[in-house]
């Protein structure tokens, strides 16, 4: 079993409890690390930070290991800082979000770059660039995470050419970073049994020093489909050894990993139960062995 690999999931932020319910969460699945969003990803409805749980917290995740340095919050989808119309509203709601994170004590913020909706690519992608400069120009220590998306419909961030270009206009380039996802890089195109090759390509074009974080997921895509539907690790079209090999490069030993794979679902009767994979999932990745009786095993425990 690997201890020293920083591994989590996503994990709930209730209004209960808030991060020390995320906390307690992340221990459940043996994650030394996490990531979640500060509110409904769907709305705007946001609830203040509460000291008391924040400090409680930080005292869980001291005894248990947990470096808050290596925790994540991931920007909610209704922002879309590349379609104008909404551009005002986008900037203001993701301000207030690196406020958020920057009280919680959380350096990164994973964002999905936007969408060009009715516009062309080029303009879209110069207003992410205005916005991101309006956003970042703070006093905050914390660093937008562009996220590597599938190219499903006119999401902006499909390759490392519209990446490069993003990072290359944005003012505080020790505020912006990259968050590479498995799932979105195999359904964008790339092989991923070839990931050296991107990852050089990366590195030239952009530099690897800007990956912060990796969300590691399997895909129920074929290669170049741009659907983005994430899947079970080892279940879905990249596999459980492609996977491994990325999680264990040396290149990203200290960079955090997520999983955001789906829950199993198991209809009993006239009800559906739902079950979070990640304890089992974390596991099998610590372990480096894939086990073919993984839905089975989450659905009986």
């Amino acid at each position: 079993m690997n201890n020293d690999l920083i591994i989590g999931s996503h994990v709930g932020f209730s209004s209960k409890n808030q991060l020390v319910g995320s906390v307690e969460e992340a221990l459940s699945y043996g994650a030394n690390t996490f990531m979640f969003y500060t509110g409904a990803p769907q709305n705007t409805l946001r609830n203040p930070i509460r000291k008391e749980y924040t400090d409680e917290a930080y005292k869980l995740m001291k005894e248990h290991n947990i470096d808050l340095s290596n925790v994540v919050i991931h920007a909610p989808y209704i922002v879309n800082l590349g379609n104008l119309e909404n551009f005002d509203f986008s900037v203001n709601f993701l301000k207030g979000e690196l406020e958020r994170a920057n009280t919680l004590g959380i350096k990164n913020v994973v964002l999905h770059p936007g969408a060009s909706v009715s516009y062309d690519r080029d303009t879209s992608i110069k207003s992410i660039i205005d916005g991101l400069n309006i956003i970042l120009d703070n006093n905050l220590d914390v660093t937008i995470c562009l996220e590597t998306m599938a190219g499903k419909g006119t999401e902006i961030g499909k390759n490392i050419s519209e990446l490069k270009t993003i990072i290359a206009g944005v003012k505080f380039k020790n505020k912006i970073g990259v968050c590479l996802d498995t799932c979105h890089l195999n359904d964008s195109g790339i092989d991923l049994t070839k990931f050296d090759e991107y990852l050089a390509e990366f590195d030239k074009e952009i530099g690897i020093n800007y990956i912060k974080v990796i969300h590691i997921n399997d895909s129920k895509n074929e290669i170049n489909s741009h659907k983005d539907r994430h899947e079970n690790i080892g279940l879905g079209t990249i596999g459980f050894d492609t996977l491994i090999k990325i999680i264990y490069d040396e290149r990203f030993k200290d960079i955090p990993k997520i999983l955001e794979t789906p829950y199993v679902t198991e209809n009993d009767e006239s009800k559906e139960k739902i079950y979070p994979p990640y304890k089992y999932e974390i596991a099998m990745i610590r372990n480096k062995q894939f086990d073919k009786n993984l839905l089975d095993k989450i659905r009986n425990n």
